[in-house]
């Protein structure tokens, strides 16, 4: 009888272990395409009885570091530390039919790229202000600014292409977004950056 308590007891940890994996943002990737599955907040749905539509991303820029005063001090990359991550849970599309909900979905991979691209940009720009004696206070005057800067191009295109609508115009402004990420290609989470040239 033992036996089978801690076979049960290691299922319900192995099963509580995937529901707490399932719950982990998801990082950006090149080769990843959010999916409709991916909106997994108990808000969304495509139904026909609807009469709006709307998307909340769950994209976001994840910054945080620990290390001690000497290790900081000694560290000059930080790309590690700042993530653009997606939050499953937190992301909601609500459509009437499948052909919004799939424009809405468009945008959504549209916002999670320049959520990506301000991500390689606050990396970029930390690497290049910080000395061997800044503090943490450095960063969060560059992270507001920037992110600042990305959440009014994110609602400027949202509004311009009519939630993503407009497929045309989103298109062209999403090959934007790519560009110049591939631009900052040494400032991806993984990549550690050339010296400075003098």
């Amino acid at each position: 009888m033992t036996h089978l308590k801690n076979i049960f007891l290691i299922l319900v940890i192995a099963f509580t272990s995937a529901n707490i994996f399932a719950q982990e943002p998801m990082v950006w990737t090149p080769d990843y395409e959010l999916q409709l599955s991916d909106y997994q907040s108990s808000e969304s749905e495509i139904n026909a009885a609807l009469t709006s539509y709307s998307i909340y991303s769950g994209a976001k820029i994840d910054f945080g570091f620990n290390m001690n005063s000497v290790s900081f001090m000694f560290t000059k990359n930080f790309n590690s530390k700042v993530k653009a991550i997606f939050q499953k849970n937190l992301a909601v599309l609500v459509a009437p039919d499948s052909l919004t909900a799939n424009q809405l979905l468009q945008f959504g991979r549209y916002d999670f790229d320049l959520v990506e691209l301000y991500s390689r940009k606050i990396r970029k720009k930390i690497y290049e202000e910080k000395g061997a004696f800044s503090d943490s206070s450095l960063f969060q005057p560059i992270f507001n600014e920037l992110q600042e800067e990305m959440n009014t191009v994110s609602a400027q295109v949202f509004k311009a292409t009519d939630f993503g609508k407009d497929a045309e115009l989103l298109q062209k402004e999403h090959n934007k977004v790519i560009n110049e990420i591939n631009a900052l290609s040494d400032f991806c989470m993984t990549c550690k950056p050339k010296k400075n040239r003098k």
